[in-house]
């Protein structure tokens, strides 16, 4: 089965993941979280294990929009964009009626300025872009332009994909994501590599062999070491997301990202490369 003939399957799978996340962005927005709004972060510890479901009807009452999660087993961590102090005051009351707490329960309650918010976000935009043209270079040097096209576009193909993801499933956007989209797009490009490497060596050997020939022998050669290593560090991202319930915010877009990753590396990227390189080619001729 040639990869590259079937490129428009690809490309159509991609667009419509893509335009799904775009409609439910439309339909009802993206969750943007409050270290990019602004808000409140309140940590109290119960002391003891309790029902999570139980004191998220109570948190109801006083915040419509309020996230809440366990950390350690006996602390809760809430977040809101719309927690005042005296709706914060109102709920902690009731939690120290319900489960006999001490004022000392309440851990922290901090506010967070949509100033620092729009700070980070302009701080994290610019991350990305630094390593995004980082990797376009280091490409273009190690290769030519058009892996270097390819390999950006597979980039912007998985943070497109995550984007959608968190749209589609209106998962809040906090800082973690700024981590898990550098972690994905140094990830992703890693095996975007390694086949780009094998297309070189393989240009080499079979010169007179056309590029989708070329691009289908060095995917079949990589096929199984890419599907390999990726199904490990997925396994283990799902394992994580599942039984640690804390970094849910992180494990998250990683593992859409590594999902992602590894089919815009076999998929998109290499289909890509192969439609400029024969486009420069009939050029020539």
């Amino acid at each position: 089965m040639s990869i590259v003939k079937r490129y428009k399957l690809w490309f159509l799978i991609s667009i419509i993941i893509i335009l799904i996340g775009v409609g439910m962005f439309f339909y009802r927005g993206v969750n943007i979280g409050i270290d990019f709004v602004g808000g409140t972060t309140v940590s109290i510890e119960i002391g003891k294990e309790f029902n999570k479901e139980e004191i998220d009807q109570i948190l109801s009452k006083y915040s419509k929009d309020a996230t809440s999660k366990k950390v350690n087993e006996t602390q809760l961590e809430i977040r809101s964009k719309e927690f005042t102090v005296d709706k914060v005051k109102e709920f902690f009351n009731e939690l120290k009626e319900k489960y006999e707490l001490e004022e000392s329960a309440l851990l922290s309650q901090n506010e967070i300025g949509e100033s620092v918010g729009k700070e980070l976000s302009n701080r994290a935009l610019i991350a990305v872009f630094i390593a995004t043209i980082c990797m376009l270079i280091y490409i273009v040097i190690r290769f030519e332009i058009f892996f270097g096209i390819a390999a950006i576009i597979a980039l912007i193909h998985d943070v497109l994909i995550t984007l959608s993801a968190y749209s589609i499933f209106f998962v809040p956007i906090n800082s973690p994501f700024i981590a898990a989209i550098l972690t994905i797009v140094g990830y992703s490009i890693n095996d975007t590599i390694v086949i780009f490497d094998r297309i070189r060596e393989n240009k080499k050997i079979h010169s007179g062999k056309s590029d989708e020939f070329i691009a289908d022998l060095s995917l079949k050669q990589s096929f199984v070491r890419c599907i390999n290593t990726s199904l490990t560090t997925i396994v283990i991202i799902l394992s994580v997301y599942i039984f640690v319930p804390s970094v849910r915010e992180f494990s998250f877009p990683i593992l859409i990202g590594m999902i992602s990753g590894t089919y815009s590396s076999l998929f998109i990227a290499t289909p890509i490369w192969t439609l400029l390189n024969s486009r420069k080619s009939k050029k020539k001729k």
